[in-house]
C-alpha cells in the first residue's frame, strides 16, 4: 500500500489499487476498528484511496496505527 502526505499535514491517503475505495474503508474498519474517509467522497479522483487523519489524541492515533499495522 502507497501512502502519501503526513509531512507537515494532517492527512495520510493510502492508495488501494486493486480495490473501491469503499471496499477499502470496509476492510480497515472491520479488521482493524479504524475509521478513515473513501477518498471517491473527495471527487472521482480518489477513488482506491482512503484518507486518514491524525486529529486527535496522540495515543489514539498511535494505537489506530499498530492496529493497521498487526492487521493489513
Amino acid at each position: 500500500i502507497a501512502t502519501y502526505g503526513g509531512e507537515n499535514a494532517p492527512y495520510i491517503w493510502a492508495h488501494f489499487p486493486e480495490k473501491k475505495s469503499w471496499d477499502a474503508f470496509e476492510e480497515v474498519l472491520e479488521k482493524c476498528n479504524v475509521v478513515c474517509t473513501p477518498g471517491v467522497g473527495f471527487g472521482p479522483t480518489g477513488e482506491g484511496f482512503i484518507r486518514f487523519s491524525a486529529f486527535g489524541q496522540r495515543e489514539k492515533v498511535e494505537k489506530a496505527v499498530e492496529r493497521i499495522k498487526n492487521n493489513l
